[in-house]
């Protein structure tokens, strides 16, 4: 095993949670969503936590907030555009073999020009914000509260899987997924869509029916 001083590099914990519950793009957390964000703080008590990054809108912010307020002697949140709600990559080609099917492509050319546009810049920028070990000797615990197609970039890159495999992961509303990353090692997906934190009634939420079990 290749040690820190060795490599003159740390590891780094990143910690992904989906928004709480919302009841629309704009606006901040439904009771439901409170809730959820406040059992999130709750689980994230004991992690010694570096940073708390957010999105700009009022859903990842309330619900970064409400995590806060959890952990009183802990670092503040961030506010940071690449934690935002964005398509972090759109596929060039139709219909083909290695990427999604016309279904998925017309979806995705009818989301509004605010998420599509801007989000392959974004999405870079929260590889080289968010991801892989961190220069020095003290390792890192980030949390970045985000949105559900943030959490499939980030996820699909440290599994190594195609730019367009995002598409089809789905998190639930204050979810908690966790990635390793050591020097010189492969990153490593500890946990993902972790809801043990939540109570029943509070599960699922921000998911399809028919993918919730």
């Amino acid at each position: 095993m290749t040690s820190t001083a060795a490599t003159g590099m740390a590891s780094r914990t990143l910690y992904l949670a989906r928004h709480g519950d919302a009841p629309g793009d704009e606006g901040g957390l439904s009771a439901q969503g409170r809730s959820q964000a406040s059992y999130l703080g709750k689980r994230l008590r004991g992690v010694p936590l570096s940073a708390i990054h957010h999105g700009p809108q009022p859903r990842a912010r309330e619900t970064a907030e409400i995590v806060v307020a959890q952990r009183p002697d802990g670092p503040g949140p961030r506010p940071c555009e690449s934690a935002g709600d964005y398509v972090p990559y759109l596929p060039e080609r139709r219909g083909a073999a290695s990427g999604p099917p016309d279904s998925t492509w017309e979806w995705l050319l009818q989301l509004p020009d605010r998420e599509r546009l801007p989000g392959p810049e974004l999405a870079r920028d929260a590889l080289r914000r968010f991801t892989g070990p961190v220069t020095g000797s003290e390792a890192r615990h980030d949390l970045v509260v985000t949105h559900n197609f943030v959490i499939g970039w980030l996820v699909r890159e440290a599994l190594d899987a195609p730019d367009w495999r995002w598409i089809g992961l789905h998190h639930a509303n204050a979810a908690l997924s966790i990635i390793h990353y050591a020097p010189e090692r492969p990153s490593s997906l500890i946990v993902y869509n972790d809801i043990r934190h939540l109570p029943e009634e509070l599960r699922w939420t921000g998911l399809p029916p028919g993918l919730r079990v």
